[in-house]
């Protein structure tokens, strides 16, 4: 297996951990925050899509004309670093959007990583990160972020009475 192949697994494999962690959360629990203060299903898959983006193809090939289409713009505002969560729906896009920006940012993330060489790998990112300096460390913490937040989906499964997952 080579580089772009594990960076492409662990990517996939932490989607794959954080849609069982979304599944079987009622609609009605994603804007729900067991405290105030604390965040909510809707502001932890936004917040996943926004990462993902920026890590996983901004720092990669730069931000693009088209990329829109993806993620609105107003998703770095809504859920971006920095944000605070907030219960009240209104003040978020729909659900149904939300999960949709999710799925598009993911797909597409995973088809260009599949485009990459090994090569491009080791180029530096243009702006460097406590945890990266290159593409394949963009990448590695493309997955590693998404399994810190897939854990705090987990615990709000449990606040809100799920199973554990088997």
């Amino acid at each position: 297996m080579n580089r772009v192949e594990l960076v492409l697994h662990e990517i996939e494999s932490a989607r794959g951990y954080t849609n069982d962690m979304l599944s079987n959360i009622d609609p009605a629990d994603w804007f729900r925050q067991p405290e105030s203060g604390i965040t909510h299903v809707a502001w932890q898959v936004g917040h996943l899509a926004i990462a993902q983006y920026w890590l996983g193809l901004v720092r990669i090939r730069g931000p693009r004309d088209d990329d829109e289409q993806l993620i609105p713009a107003n998703y770095a505002e809504l859920f971006g670093k920095g944000s605070v969560p907030d219960s009240n729906p209104a003040n978020y896009p729909p659900i149904e959007e939300i999960r949709g920006a999710f799925d598009r940012v993911h797909a597409r993330t995973c088809e260009e990583t599949r485009a990459l060489s090994e090569d491009t790998l080791d180029d530096p990112v243009d702006k460097p990160h406590p945890m990266f300096d290159n593409k394949f460390g963009a990448l590695q913490w493309c997955a590693q972020h998404e399994f810190l937040h897939a854990g705090q989906l987990g615990l709000l499964r449990r606040l809100f009475g799920n199973q554990w997952l088997r």
